[in-house]
């Protein structure tokens, strides 16, 4: 069995109670906030039978490794994800919406990533093992949950899995500033992976060339680019809106 983890903040531990309460091994929470939203977090986690230990703000500390914990921390067990892309693809009824991130290595992106993936129905996100960072407690906060839900790929070679994306004719569509079509000129409802780098940087020069075409989003004001998890929710979402979501 896997080792347990730590997660913390009300968002992410209150949708572990709700999508797998017999996971969590048991959760620590500050006895002196006793405000309208902690009350209510504990009856949930009475409700669904979860073993509560009362923890000081420096032991929460401690534990969720961030002074962000929100009062809540909890030690549950992982939960068994798909184990690869390729069993994920073959049991996917509809097609494919992946997000693909390229040198995206601050847990806050990445969390934020998550959390907008999940809100538009993505499949999955995938990024490189060597340009990317993992879940870890601060990912898991900032995704509120989505860490949790959201299937994330590491992949050794990220050409080479666009590469078989691409002979599964799931279209490969990378963002770019100097593109010469925009986002809302594209067709987004069919098989789909949209390739966003990381803010500043962009895509690396060889995922680029693995494109099967490039967009930009529109930038009408003074700003040049927009935070990577910002982007990828108006890709998203326009995929989204394409499909009729």
């Amino acid at each position: 069995m896997s080792s347990p983890k730590v997660l913390f903040g009300f968002h992410a531990v209150g949708v572990r109670l709700k999508t797998a309460p017999a996971s969590i091994i048991e959760i620590y929470y500050e006895p002196t906030r006793r405000d309208a939203r902690m009350r209510q977090f504990l009856e949930k986690a009475k409700e669904a039978g979860a073993r509560l230990i009362e923890a000081d703000g420096l032991r929460l500390a401690k534990l969720a490794g961030s002074h962000g914990h929100q009062g809540v921390c909890a030690r549950v067990q992982p939960i068994e994800q798909v184990h690869s892309l390729d069993d994920l693809l073959d049991s996917l009824t509809e097609p494919p919406l992946l997000l693909v991130l390229d040198g995206v290595t601050d847990p806050h992106n990445l969390g934020a990533c998550l959390r907008v993936a999940d809100g538009a129905g993505a499949h999955a996100v995938i990024a490189p093992k060597d340009h990317a960072v993992g879940i870890n407690a601060t990912v898991a906060k900032v995704a509120s949950g989505a860490a949790e839900t959201i299937p994330y790929f590491m992949v050794t070679n990220l050409a080479r899995t666009l590469n078989e994306l691409k002979e599964r004719n799931i279209w490969i569509t990378g963002t770019s500033d100097d593109a010469p079509k925009t986002l809302y000129q594209v067709d987004l409802k069919g098989p789909t992976a949209l390739v966003l780098g990381a803010e500043g940087q962009g895509m690396r020069q060889l995922t680029r060339k693995t494109c099967d075409e490039l967009v930009s989003i529109p930038m009408k004001g003074g700003v040049e680019s927009l935070n990577v998890s910002v982007a990828s929710g108006v890709c998203l979402y326009e995929a989204l809106r394409q499909r009729g979501g």
